[in-house]
């Protein structure tokens, strides 16, 4: 349990959204936590993620799933009255071509108000709703923040195997992602590539986002000075380059419903590696006491992030 004189009763695996929000929730329970990522919180796929709070869960379990998002919507409305989280509540449009009706689930949801004609953009589903948009870049910078405050360092140190931490902490997390794949054993663990664009915001500051597309779809995420721009979903794809077809299919896609993205300047092109899997898994490992897993988010991390956590911290805690 101790590795350079420094104690913990719980080690972290993950340096993305889920593994620093467990940790953030672990240490301000009084516990001593440790954070081993392979990679800085910038680098992960994270970082690069669009972070819109409040869509449809659809996610398995449906039932943990819905609970999860709900306190994770309650915790990033809260972080809203603070700038310095990237978290703020925006208006915005979801949007689908599947089906002609909107559905039920959809006049629940903050803010919600059908969309006119004019504003739908040519989709048959479309309507107006409030959420969380997190800038993701701040929002990590603020989880890291808050770690530091708690006297949490964050370790760049990949684990061969879950062994290595259990030998030195008596409670582990495994918040891998992606990397579940191997540390756990898990063959329903698998990539799905995402490419983002990035451009200047040229005064934007409702988001747009359709759902229920499987491969590529058209969507955009505003923030201060950038608009994230999406996006793709390649399944089984590990491949981190970006494709400079797919950055102007997006850019096509984008301008086509918002014409004042023509000719933003390109900030970058982002590519990160979702963690597919049929369902979440977060349960206590029943065949190594002390390991609770936690991955297999897809592409809802950010907005699954605070309830996992909370419920994590309640299973380590014995609540």
């Amino acid at each position: 349990m101790v590795e350079g004189d420094v104690m913990a009763d719980v080690i972290v695996v993950g340096g993305g959204v889920v593994g620093l929000t467990t940790a953030v929730c672990l240490a301000e329970r009084g516990m001593r936590v440790r954070v081993w990522s392979s990679l800085p919180p910038e680098r992960t796929t994270s970082a690069v993620a669009g972070a819109m709070i409040g869509g449809p869960v659809r996610n398995e379990p449906l039932e943990p799933s819905l609970r999860w998002q709900r306190t994770s919507l309650d915790e990033f409305t809260a972080l809203a009255g603070d700038p310095a989280t990237g978290s703020r509540v925006a208006r915005g449009r979801l949007v689908s071509r599947l089906g002609d009706a909107i559905p039920p689930w959809a006049t629940a949801l903050p803010g919600f108000r059908p969309c006119t004609p004019d504003e739908s953009a040519g989709f048959p589903i479309a309507f107006w709703i409030t959420s969380p948009l997190v800038d993701m870049p701040v929002y990590l910078d603020y989880l890291t923040g808050r770690l530091a405050k708690a006297g949490v360092e964050i370790e760049i140190r990949a684990a061969e195997s879950l062994a290595e931490p259990a030998a030195e902490a008596p409670a582990v997390v495994n918040c891998s992602g992606v990397g579940a794949a191997a540390l756990a054993g898990d063959d329903r663990v698998q990539p799905v590539r995402g490419q983002h664009v990035i451009v200047e915001n040229p005064g934007l500051d409702d988001f747009f986002y359709e759902g229920g597309a499987d491969t590529d779809w058209v969507g955009y995420m505003p923030h201060p000075r950038r608009v994230v721009l999406g996006g793709t979903a390649e399944p089984g794809d590990w491949n981190l380059t970006p494709d400079d077809a797919q950055t102007q299919a997006i850019l096509a896609r984008c301008v086509a419903v918002e014409p004042r993205l023509a000719g933003c300047r390109v900030l970058g092109v982002e590519v990160g590696l979702r963690p597919g899997r049929p369902a979440i898994r977060l349960e206590a490992d029943p065949s190594s006491p002390g390991l609770v897993h936690c991955y297999g988010h897809g592409g809802v991390g950010v907005s699954m992030s605070w309830g996992c956590a909370r419920e994590i911290t309640a299973m380590i805690a014995g609540d």
